[in-house]
């Protein structure tokens, strides 16, 4: 093979509810030619930080599986996944996918991440309350944005106190918030949209004369 195959990676959906299942699809360049995939998930390694994260392998494809589609069942939080490719003896392995989020909208789970003020469009400008809510006490808010290429924590783009992100919005765009503790625990996930403000000017009427 003169270069690895890239994998398409697509997952579906990307926003769920609490208890729902998610596929995963793997495509390669000439799917007929007897490869395997293998499947992974990124997770928060609370041995380093929850800033960190390692791959896990999901259960029953340490070996591969046949079928180009894996079904995530049950999943209650934010995810990443990813997948790669593999085949012949000895095995030749394609490169690792782009990976992709899998957001959790649920908010009725013992961790969640609450927004102030509560809702999902905010004005340049307005000061924005990120809150993670917990049995945990060792929190971090991360996002990904459209301009983004890897997620990030609140000390990049705001301040963080306690179990609270503060941001301004000057210095943000449009993006998806949640929170992860110390122990690998993630919350809902929180879609946030930055639009600029528009300003009206005041006319007054005089005399047939309008005045702004």
């Amino acid at each position: 093979f003169p270069t690895e195959p890239w994998p398409v990676f697509t997952v579906s959906p990307s926003w769920l509810s609490a208890g729902a299942s998610v596929t995963l699809s793997c495509r390669v360049k000439d799917p007929s030619a007897g490869w395997r995939f293998y499947w992974y998930k990124r997770v928060p390694d609370p041995s380093v930080n929850s800033i960190n994260y390692r791959v896990e392998q999901l259960p029953g494809s340490s070996s591969g599986t046949e079928q180009d589609s894996y079904i995530v069942h049950g999943q209650t939080h934010t995810a990443r996944y990813s997948c790669r490719a593999g085949r012949g003896g000895p095995e030749y392995y394609s490169s690792y996918s782009a990976p992709k989020f899998v957001w959790s909208a649920d908010i009725h789970s013992s961790a969640s991440l609450t927004v102030s003020p509560n809702r999902a469009q905010h004005f340049t400008s307005d000061s924005v309350s990120l809150s993670c809510e917990g049995n945990s006490t060792d929190w971090t808010v991360r996002r990904f944005s459209t301009e983004d290429k890897y997620s990030s924590d609140c000390s990049t783009w705001g301040t963080m106190t306690g179990s609270t992100c503060n941001i301004n919005t000057d210095r943000t765009s449009d993006a998806v918030y949640w929170c992860v503790s110390g122990s690998g625990e993630s919350t809902n996930a929180v879609n946030i949209t930055v639009q600029g403000m528009i300003f009206f000017d005041l006319c007054v009427e005089e005399e047939s004369t309008l005045t702004c």
